[in-house]
């Protein structure tokens, strides 16, 4: 049974805090992620950290986010790695995007057995001529370089390979992210002992378009001149 700590007036926010009954700290981050309040949400990662620092011992962070603002993301990773007591990461729903940032925070990253991780390259809209696409395209290049850094610290795996993954918009499930470094364990496994550990699949957003290209060019490399002209043939008619 779990008990709300603090009761000052609760607002929409995209996190909160809960205790148990052992007074163990619980964050529960869901939603998208935020910077600024868009929708009457007056928390920011500023009043994050407020929260955060205002009491000690250790913490379970719970996420379920498909992600949101990377520059927030980055404060709440920071503010969770220098946090003096362990934090444990439990991935329950999806970590996708910049939410996954965030639970390479973890002392301990657990996954569901239904949980889903998912990296790709950050994006951002941009407006002017081309200096200012040039300079949206180094910056982008430069949170992809700072998001790597989390990634490669959790998980050991090489840059490239992790680039490779993000430029291909890669979605694991708990086998491959215990596999691959980005989590630690899954979750309620250890409470059966006929549980066994399957391949992990690794699911590429950007080699199933490929594929479905790939397709599409060869049914219509058949299409011959002579087809074509007789179909239009037929319209003009």
């Amino acid at each position: 049974m779990e008990k709300i700590v603090n009761s000052p007036k609760r607002t929409t926010r995209w996190w909160n805090w809960t205790s148990d009954e052992n007074n163990e700290r619980i964050l529960r981050i869901e939603g998208t992620i935020a910077e600024n309040s868009w929708v009457d949400d007056e928390i920011t990662p500023k009043q994050f950290k407020a929260e955060l620092m205002s009491e000690s011992g250790d913490i379970t962070v719970f996420i379920n986010s498909v992600g949101g603002d990377v520059i927030a993301a980055a404060q709440i990773y920071n503010m969770l790695m220098e946090y003096k007591g362990n934090v444990t990461v439990k991935i329950d729903g999806i970590a996708a995007s910049a939410a996954s940032v965030v639970a390479m925070a973890g002392t301990r990253v657990l996954v569901s057995p239904l949980s889903q991780i998912m990296v790709h390259n950050p994006m951002a809209a941009a407006f002017g001529d081309t200096e200012e696409m040039q300079k949206a395209i180094s910056m982008l290049s430069e949170i992809k370089e700072s998001i790597i850094n989390a990634y490669q610290l959790k998980t050991g795996l090489s840059r490239t390979k992790i680039s490779r993954m993000m430029d291909a918009e890669t979605w694991m499930n708990a086998q491959k992210a215990v596999e691959l470094g980005f989590a630690d364990e899954i979750l309620y496994a250890n409470n059966n002992s006929d549980y066994e550990i399957s391949q992990g699949q690794l699911f590429s957003q950007a080699a199933f378009d490929r594929k479905i290209v790939n397709k599409i060019s060869k049914r219509e490399s058949k299409i011959t001149l002579e087809s074509l002209q007789k179909r239009l043939s037929l319209l003009n008619h």
